[in-house]
């Protein structure tokens, strides 16, 4: 997967929409739309394979939904341009994250070592509970 691919096909195929905000801003919050909407299809994502994109729908079901479009709020900052910043860094990460597949486990034995050190520890527990008994 190409950074600069997935960027540039973030940008192009998002839909961006504005809304009134809650938040800080004072009296402007009531006259200025400063909330962005991002929307992007799952389809539209370019530079992953189709293995990455199923990936993606499973990894992030919580934010797509049953149209296959990716959605994201961000209302963190009073201005429009920096909220619109956020939103597209936001979705390029989760993307990212999402589409990295975690190596697997190779299960391990207990050395020699430290069975030796379990055992004797075993042993030093079983002697001071051995002298803890009341003596008849």
């Amino acid at each position: 997967m190409n950074k600069f691919e997935l960027h540039e096909s973030i940008i192009k195929n998002s839909q961006i929409t504005f809304a009134r905000s809650g938040g800080k801003g004072g009296q402007n919050v009531n006259k200025v739309n400063t909330k962005v909407c991002l929307q992007l299809a799952v389809s539209a994502v370019g530079g992953i394979t189709e293995e990455e994109r199923m990936l993606l729908r499973n990894k992030l079901s919580s934010i797509i939904n049953s149209e296959d479009f990716l959605y994201l709020n961000v209302d963190d900052e009073r201005f429009q341009e920096l909220n619109r910043k956020i939103a597209l860094s936001r979705i390029e990460n989760r993307i990212v994250q999402a589409l990295v597949v975690p190596k697997k486990r190779k299960p391990t034995k207990p050395t020699k070592a430290s069975k030796e050190r379990k055992l004797k520890m075993k042993r030093i527990r079983s002697e001071l509970k051995k002298y803890r008994a009341k003596v008849w």
